[in-house]
Parts: structure tokens; C-alpha cells; sequence
């Protein structure tokens, strides 16, 4: 598929964040992990890597510009690790996870008995930036107005309690209540957002794996079966992030990934969104959603009805996990279909104002570990440029 060097941008045509790493920096992030680099090394290859990628997202057209996510060995890396008052455990207990977790049923059929986390030991408090270091970096390699369109993709407010529940995220003896937890959780990633506002950022992405655990039939039932009320969790975990993002600038974007898992191109999600979408699409305070339907295991499109005035969803209708091309005209009529959808919907709006509040992209990162998923530079290229040639013809 040809593209042309420098294409205009593309208003419809998004990627999620993290990109495929050249082989030279795969191998350069296992020697450092092997004590056999610098970390100054390996962060002198990673500058080396970036202006290649941002040539890659700008020559595309695409909407936005993210680093790839090079900085790191897992998407969610960065905040938990950069907070005080969070202590990193190589080895926490599987019995310390939530249960009911795709992954932690996988490690429990594999017979794993520990697994890396945090855990909070002190009281929560960011003293230093986090995620400023690596836009900075990215920044220097756009003109100032490009500037507006590079994206901070950032693990959630929530991550931490979703993975280790009420019982063993935080000490009680420093924090009695979520409550309690959540105030500190919120203050911390107010300031990260705010310090990177004032630095230039215009675009906040939080990658959250846990609200499309709330679709899954077989999550809820183990759930229950915890004595776990998810509609209250779901509710709690919403209340958080609309206490971050109260308040922001105007011209802040702010959005969510709902992942449904992707570590090397697997999966841990599956079920339609009809249980979440009201509340989501609704209740949640952000203004865009990246929502994964690359497969049938994401439902059907009729959760789109809900989809308030305002709010803006990325349809991520291109896989990441493998490297066959989807059908143009197939990404097209689905494209269609969803506008059809929040046209009838609540509100009811034309299907000319259903369409402006659509965009698409890729399902979810090529590598959120920095392996990355088992497909090929070349066709990251092409199914991100498939994103592109669609969203032209879709929306002009």
C-alpha cells in the first residue's frame, strides 16, 4: 500500500500508542535487563530509534504522534514505579491478585505462585515527574504545531486496586479506606497531568485493561462468587477517574483505551460491551474512547447508542495481534453501521453529527511489552496506513 511522504493529516485516523522496536533496541533492552548495557546506553539507542518513529507516524497521515511507548518494558510502566509511598515486590503472592483476573486464572493454571507488582507502603505523594521526561524528548522532534498532537498514553488511577483489590493494594496501617487510598491516587495524577499541561501536552490516554473486564459473562460470575459487588466497583473505579480529570483545561483531550489484553499478541477479555456502556460511555468524564472491535469477542456496535453529545469513540477495527490486512470496504461499512447506531441513539443526532463523533484505529499497541506482537515492521506499516487510506475515504 503507497503512501505519500508527508501526508496531510488525518483527522480520523488514530493509532493507540506503543509501536514495534527495531531489533537493535529489543536486543539492547535484554542486554541492559542482563546487566550488560547502561541504562544511558540504552537511552541513547532509544533517542537514535525515535525521530525514525515519529517519520513513520507523520509520513502515514495519522492523527496523532506517540513515542511508541520505547521507553519502556510494559505499557503500564512509568507512574506506579515514580510515585513515593509505592514500593516494588518482585515476588507478591499470586493470593494477592484478584482472582477473578483473566491473567491471574492463567498463572494459576500454569501453577505460578508469585508475580511482580507494587504495593503501597507509604503515603502516596509525587515528588518528581514522571512522564515529562519522555515528552519532552518527543517533543524536540516535532515543530511547534505538531506540538498539540503528541499523545501521553498513561496506566490508569485505578490499575493498582483493580489488580490487588481493597485487601492488598495499600498497608491498612497507612490508609484505612479506598477512600482514603483514592485521595492520594487522584492528587498524585492530578499534578503529573497538570505539570505535563504546562509543559505542552494536549492529549491524555489512559490504558485500562480493567473496564472490559466488567463485559466478560465468566469475570462477573467469579465476581460474585468473591462476594464482590462489580456494579459498585465499576462505579468506584469511574468516581476515580472523573476525580482526575475535574476541572482540566478545555483544550486537554483526555481518553481511554478499554484493552482487552495484548502482551505478545494474546488476549484476556472477552463479552460485548451492552453491560458497561451506559455508565461508561455516559458516567465516565473523559472525551474519548478508544474501544477495541477487532473480533467478534468485543459484541456487536449497539452499545454505540449510548454515546453522549460531546463525546468522541475510536473504533480500533484493525488488528495489532496478527499481520493479515483487513478489508477495506468490511472497515468501512462497520464505520457505517456504528453511525447508524449513535445517529438512532440517545440522543438521536443526523448521521452527518453520528459520523464527526467516529474515528478508527488499530485495536490496541503492536507491543505493550516491548517484544512486541508476532507480526512484521512492514505490516505495522500497512495496517496502519489501511487506517489512514479508510479514514480518507470515510471522512474526507
Amino acid at each position: 500500500m503507497a503512501i505519500d511522504a508527508q501526508a496531510p493529516r488525518c483527522a480520523h485516523a488514530h493509532h493507540v500508542g506503543s509501536l514495534l522496536r527495531p531489533q537493535k533496541l529489543v536486543e539492547k533492552r535484554v542486554a541492559f535487563h542482563a546487566g550488560q548495557c547502561t541504562a544511558e546506553e540504552l537511552r541513547a539507542l532509544e533517542g537514535e530509534v525515535l525521530p525514525q518513529l515519529v517519520k513513520l507516524q507523520k509520513d502515514l497521515g495519522l492523527a496523532t504522534l506517540s513515542d511508541g511507548e520505547i521507553h519502556r518494558d510494559v505499557y503500564t510502566q512509568g507512574i506506579w514505579e515514580g510515585l513515593d509511598g509505592m514500593t516494588f515486590v518482585p515476588n507478591r503472592p499470586i493470593s494477592e491478585f484478584m482472582q477473578y483476573l483473566p491473567y491471574v486464572q492463567i498463572f494459576n493454571a500454569m501453577g505460578v505462585k508469585e508475580w511482580a507488582s507494587s504495593y503501597c507502603t507509604g503515603k502516596i505523594r509525587r515528588t518528581k515527574p514522571i512522564y515529562l521526561q519522555d515528552f519532552l524528548a518527543l517533543k524536540e522532534q516535532v515543530s511547534p504545531e505538531d506540538v498539540p498532537t503528541i499523545k501521553v498514553t498513561i496506566c490508569p488511577p485505578t490499575w493498582m486496586h483493580s489488580a490487588h483489590g481493597s485487601e492488598h493494594t495499600y498497608d491498612h496501617a497507612v490508609y484505612e479506606t479506598d477512600a482514603d487510598y483514592f485521595a492520594d491516587v487522584v492528587k498524585a495524577y492530578r499534578e503529573e497531568i497538570q505539570d505535563l499541561y504546562e509543559h505542552g501536552c494536549r492529549r491524555i490516554q489512559f490504558d485500562d485493561a480493567g473496564f472490559s473486564f466488567f463485559c466478560s459473562d465468566a469475570e462477573i460470575s467469579a465476581m460474585e462468587a468473591m462476594g464482590l459487588d462489580y456494579e459498585k466497583l465499576l462505579s468506584t473505579h469511574i468516581d476515580v477517574y472523573n476525580a482526575v480529570t475535574a476541572g482540566r483545561p478545555r483544550d486537554l483531550i483526555v481518553g481511554v483505551h478499554t484493552c482487552r489484553g495484548n502482551m505478545k499478541g494474546m488476549h484476556f477479555a472477552e463479552g460485548g460491551y451492552e453491560r458497561v456502556a451506559k455508565k461508561l460511555l455516559v458516567d465516565l468524564d473523559v472525551d474519548v474512547f478508544y474501544l477495541e472491535y477487532d473480533t467478534d469477542r468485543a459484541g456487536g456496535l449497539e452499545p454505540l447508542r449510548y454515546l453522549p453529545l460531546g463525546k468522541h469513540v475510536v473504533l480500533g477495527l484493525v488488528t495489532t495481534k496478527r499481520g493479515e490486512l483487513e478489508s477495506l470496504e468490511e472497515i468501512k461499512a462497520r464505520v457505517r453501521r456504528a453511525a447508524e447506531i449513535i445517529a438512532q441513539g440517545e440522543p438521536k443526532r443526523s448521521l452527518e453529527d453520528a459520523l464527526a463523533q467516529l474515528s478508527i484505529s488499530p485495536q490496541c499497541g503492536f507491543a505493550s511489552v516491548f517484544e512486541g506482537n508476532p507480526i512484521t515492521e512492514e505490516e505495522q506499516r500497512q495496517k496502519l496506513a489501511l487506517v489512514v487510506e479508510a479514514a480518507r475515504e470515510i471522512w474526507g
